[in-house]
C-alpha cells in the first residue's frame, strides 16, 4: 500500500519523487518503445533538424492491454482543437471520462495521491470523493475564449490551437498517435541553453524527459518538454499533486531527472490551465 510518509507530507518534492518510483506501468525505452531524436536546434531556429519521425515504434500489445493506457486512448478524439469553440460532451464521452477515472484509482500513483490529499484535508477519504475531485480538475469545462471551450485534460494532454499556435500538448502518447497519423511533424530536439555543453549533455533515446520542437497540422510549437514512456496515471498523479500544492513552480527530482514543474491556473486558482515539466539546466 502506497502510504505517504511524514517527510513526504511535509515536503511535496519528496512526494513527487515517490510517484516516479510508484510508476510500475512506465514503458521501457528500447523495449516498449524507441525514439530517434536526430538533430538538435535552438528554440528560435525554424528549419527542420529531423527528417524522420520521433517515434520508431510503440508496443501496441502492451499499450492496449494496460487499462489506463487503453482508457486514455479513448479520450483523445473527444475535443475541438480550436479554442473559442465550445465543447459538446456526449453521453459516450462522459462514460469514457469516468471509465478512465475508474481505471486510474486502481493504480499505485493515484492511490498514493488520494491518501496524500486526504491526509492534507483536500478531499474526503472515500473513493467517490476523490473521483469527483479528479473529474472536476481534469474534465470540468471552463472558459479560455468562450464558455466551455477548454478543460485541463484537453489543454495538457490533447493540445489546443489559438491564433495559429499550438497550446498545451505535453503528452507523449498523443504525440506518437498524431505523428503516426501524419498530423505531427517532429523538427528536432531543443539544445540546452547553457554554454560549454558537451556530447554527454545531449539527450539520447533512453531519456524519458525531452525538450523538442514540432508542428501540429502546420502550426508550430517552438519548444515543449514532455515525459516519454511514463504512464497516464503517473502524469495525472503528478500534475494533480502539483495543482493542489498551491505553487506555480516546483524544483523536484524524478529518478535521474532534475525537473522544474510549472503550474498555471485560471479563475483565481479554481481551474488548471496548464501543467508541464521543464528540464532543469
Amino acid at each position: 500500500m502506497a502510504v505517504p510518509t511524514g517527510e513526504e507530507l511535509a515536503d511535496i518534492s519528496k512526494a513527487c519523487a515517490r510517484l516516479w518510483d510508484l510508476d510500475e506501468h512506465r514503458f521501457v525505452p528500447g523495449k516498449d518503445y524507441a525514439i530517434d531524436l536526430q538533430g538538435g536546434k535552438k528554440v528560435f531556429t525554424r528549419s527542420d533538424a529531423a527528417p524522420a519521425s520521433l517515434f520508431k515504434f510503440v508496443n501496441k500489445e502492451k499499450f492496449f492491454s494496460t487499462p489506463t493506457y487503453k482508457a486514455f486512448y479513448a479520450l483523445l478524439d473527444n475535443y475541438e482543437k480550436e479554442t473559442g469553440v465550445a465543447e459538446t460532451v456526449t453521453a459516450e464521452e462522459k462514460r469514457e471520462n469516468w471509465a478512465f477515472i475508474d481505471a486510474l484509482i486502481e493504480t499505485k500513483p493515484i492511490a498514493y495521491v488520494q491518501r496524500y490529499l486526504a491526509a492534507k484535508g483536500t478531499c474526503g477519504k472515500s473513493d467517490g470523493d476523490f473521483k469527483r475531485l479528479l473529474h472536476n480538475l481534469w474534465f470540468k469545462l471552463y472558459r479560455r475564449e468562450t464558455r466551455n471551450d477548454s478543460s485541463g485534460f484537453e489543454h495538457v494532454f490533447v493540445g489546443e490551437s489559438r491564433d495559429d499556435q499550438v497550446k498545451g500538448f505535453h503528452n507523449w502518447i498523443q504525440f506518437f498517435l498524431e505523428e503516426r497519423k501524419g498530423n505531427v511533424d517532429y523538427r528536432g530536439f531543443v539544445l540546452p541553453r547553457r554554454r560549454g555543453r558537451g556530447a554527454d549533455d545531449l539527450p539520447d533515446g533512453d531519456d524519458q524527459l525531452i525538450t523538442v520542437q514540432f508542428a501540429w497540422e502546420g502550426e508550430l510549437k517552438p519548444v515543449t518538454s514532455m515525459f516519454v514512456g511514463v504512464s497516464p496515471e503517473f502524469e495525472i498523479a503528478l500534475y494533480t499533486l502539483c495543482f493542489y500544492g498551491g505553487q506555480s513552480s516546483y524544483d523536484i527530482s524524478l529518478g535521474e531527472y532534475d525537473v522544474i514543474m510549472k503550474v498555471h491556473t485560471l479563475a483565481g486558482g479554481r481551474f488548471l490551465a496548464a501543467c508541464y515539466p521543464e528540464v532543469k539546466e
